[in-house]
């Protein structure tokens, strides 16, 4: 045993001095590579970050998409690969993309539009990131995954109104109604129309309405 060793262990109040020094220092040493490893991701996050207010990633011209955080950047093969093992594992059963009502709703759409504007349809369930765009990545994130009850578009698909099948007690419910201002508020900026159908609206109502916008369209 070298005698430096032995020396300390003769005397147990200098041994224990050493000890807590050793560990102060390395207690210090993993603070500052914590700190660099910080600076590090924080760096890669401003490089990662989309300029101009639009993401760096493809997809629609005007629209932004997500980016992931620093922590989550993994291989998209090993995130596809987990994702299959999750679903090969998990029971799915199809359900209907309307309820009765919409249903109902959709129907007499149909026809009314077939009647009135040939060249107008309507579709079910149609997320706002699909229709509408903005320069504003907070903004667009914000409406990004809302849908619409129902969209009218015109033969180019272009989207003209959106439909919203309101129940009874809908806006019971500060926060549906406060959602609801949201789609509204988006619509409007976006020039699409929109439209609220309660459920007590009669098909004869709703053909009406048709022929409203219709009618202003062609005005």
């Amino acid at each position: 045993m070298p005698t430096e060793i032995a020396a300390l262990i003769d005397k147990p109040l200098l041994l224990l001095l050493v000890l807590g020094v050793g560990a102060a220092i390395g207690m210090a040493a993993e603070r500052i590579v914590e700190g660099w490893n910080r600076a590090e991701r924080r760096r890669r996050w401003k490089a990662w970050k989309p300029r101009g207010g639009r993401g760096q990633s493809g997809g629609r011209a005007g629209t932004v998409s997500p980016l992931p955080t620093p922590e989550r950047r993994i291989d998209p093969v090993a995130t596809a690969a987990d994702q299959l093992r999750v679903v090969m594992e998990a029971e799915f059963a199809a359900r209907p993309l309307l309820n009765q009502g919409e249903r109902r709703l959709l129907s007499v759409l149909d026809k009314a539009l077939a009647e009135e504007s040939p060249g107008w349809r309507a579709m079910g369930q149609v997320s706002l990131g699909e229709i509408i765009s903005s320069p504003n990545e907070a903004a667009f994130f914000a409406v990004n995954s809302k849908r619409v009850d129902l969209l009218i578009v015109d033969g180019d698909c272009r989207p003209l109104h959106a439909i919203e099948m309101q129940g009874k007690g809908h806006h019971q419910s500060d926060n549906t109604a406060a959602r609801d201002a949201v789609k509204r508020e988006a619509l409007r900026r976006a020039g699409i129309g929109y439209i609220e159908v309660v459920s007590g609206d009669t098909p004869a109502e709703v053909r009406a309405m048709i022929r409203k916008l219709v009618g202003r369209v062609s005005a």
